[in-house]
């Protein structure tokens, strides 16, 4: 269970200038943490995503200007923290996933790590993933995935799949490297992020209409993936790897919508009443997650997420 109250500890999260940092550093600064917000390559006008902040009125919030690629600078932003939320955002000047990203993503990783674990105040990290690193391998459809899995590094390989090797070989060394240094680490397994600047060209949806097809098409709202970082750090029980997702497509209609959402001017196809009424099993499992996000709503330390995620889909 949860301590009672974090009003005097201090936690890091990098990137915070991405959206799901910006809103992890906005729930963490209601609920009473101290915040190291570490921004990296981008110019800072006074405010982290949808955030302001002038002049420094909050008093508990620090921004730093933290490059994973610069060690010393990673430093600065950890000292005196506690805890660390780590989630890659790729460098402004290559936005796009390609052949190269997973050695940028690996040394982002390996300078984070290593930085934590020069860093004596440090307790615990949570390290932003994805479940493109669960998903893919050679032999799907298995009948169940969850985290014990892992995507095929050499399958990803092949089928171009770089946002799923990159998020694959930079967790699996972030792991490596967090169990030499005894850091006591767990990563978030995130489904697609949903959101208004969602499209198209977003490098988790290579090898939708397979993930589609296998069942393990999944997505997740920004609310309860902030809620889960929370929960994962607050709990002392967390350990390992969670799946988090709190939708899966895997209705004809579920894939039509998206569809529509991510390219509104193109035609949806016509469908059979067969394929309206087809539900593809879901095989990924979020069941880890759930179960301790349900004790820890019952201790009270994240009031309003009853009211902010949906209800999850069971298997």
């Amino acid at each position: 269970m949860a301590p009672a109250s974090f009003h005097h500890e201090k936690v890091c999260v990098m990137d915070a200038s991405g959206r799901l940092g910006s809103n992890l550093v906005e729930r963490l600064l209601q609920i009473g943490y101290t915040v190291h917000a570490a921004v990296q390559g981008h110019v800072f006008h006074g405010h982290i995503g949808d955030l302001k902040f002038n002049g420094g009125e909050n008093k508990k919030l620090k921004i730093f200007h933290a490059d994973p690629f610069d060690y010393q600078s990673i430093t600065d932003a950890l000292k005196g923290c506690s805890g660390l939320f780590y989630a890659f955002e790729p460098p402004e000047d290559q936005p796009t996933y390609d052949e190269f990203m997973a050695e940028e993503e690996v040394r982002a990783a390996h300078n984070v790590i290593e930085a934590c674990a020069q860093t004596d105040t440090i307790d615990k990290v949570v390290f932003t993933s994805s479940a493109t690193a669960v998903v893919w391998g050679d032999n799907n459809p298995q009948p169940d995935l969850d985290e014990r899995h892992w995507s095929d590094v050499n399958f990803c390989r092949k089928l171009k799949l770089w946002h799923a090797l990159s998020k694959t070989v930079a967790e699996k060394t972030a792991w490596a490297l967090a169990m030499d240094r005894g850091i006591n680490m767990v990563s978030i397994n995130g489904g697609l992020l949903m959101g208004p600047n969602l499209s198209i060209t977003h490098p988790y949806l290579k090898g939708a209409a397979e993930m589609y097809e296998y069942g393990t098409f999944v997505t997740v709202d920004l609310n309860f993936l902030v809620d889960a970082h929370i929960c994962v750090f607050q709990d002392v029980s967390s350990y390992g790897r969670y799946l988090c997702f709190n939708h899966v497509i895997n209705r004809h209609e579920d894939a039509i919508q998206l569809a529509r959402l991510l390219s509104p001017s193109t035609p949806s196809p016509p469908q059979s009443d067969e394929e309206a009424n087809t539900i593809i099993q879901q095989r990924l499992s979020n069941k880890k997650l759930n179960k301790l996000m349900e004790d820890f709503e019952s201790g009270g330390a994240l009031e309003d997420w009853s009211q902010n995620s949906p209800s999850t889909i069971e298997i």
